[in-house]
């Protein structure tokens, strides 16, 4: 079965819940690309990738849940906070002639700290990472390749 959303998160899980290490980091995002790259040659995969970008805890998990499903598309659920950590995926997608676009969800530093510390705690990512991420985010633009980008706010999309 095809994937509806790829997050490098997912690949963390273990029996004691959400592990991270640079280790295993690497080996997840690794697997997302090849099960992006798995989807896309499926004879019926995606045909369009969505990039879903912010900070963690901005809301993109959850704005993903709240789109219709369409079999043709494939959303990739990370951070991504430079063009640089967009590129690969962009490439995997383009190669496999898929159309690629980008949603932003672009919240606040302070309401993606209140909202990352109300998760549970195998899912909180650590403050000053979040903190990293904010400092290092460039907003993804044409340039990278996109056919498209839409950029969600929390005025927009208050219930994210």
């Amino acid at each position: 079965m095809r994937p509806a959303a790829i997050n490098p998160d997912d690949c963390l899980e273990t029996a004691e819940g959400r592990v991270w290490t640079p280790e295993r980091s690497r080996q997840a995002w690794q697997a997302c690309y090849e099960t992006l790259r798995r989807a896309l040659r499926a004879d019926d995969g995606p045909r369009t990738v969505v990039i879903v970008c912010g900070l963690q805890g901005a809301g993109k998990t959850t704005w993903i849940g709240r789109q219709a499903r369409h079999p043709e598309v494939v959303y990739f659920d990370a951070a991504l906070p430079g063009a640089r950590h967009r590129r690969p995926i962009v490439e995997i997608a383009r190669s496999a002639g898929a159309r690629v676009e980008a949603v932003w969800i672009d919240v606040p530093l302070a309401l993606a700290l209140t909202r990352n510390a109300s998760r549970p705690a195998d899912r909180r990512v650590p403050e000053e990472a979040i903190r990293s991420v904010a400092g290092l985010f460039e907003a993804p633009t044409a340039a990278e390749g996109f056919d498209r980008i839409t950029v969600v706010r929390p005025d927009a999309a208050p219930d994210l």
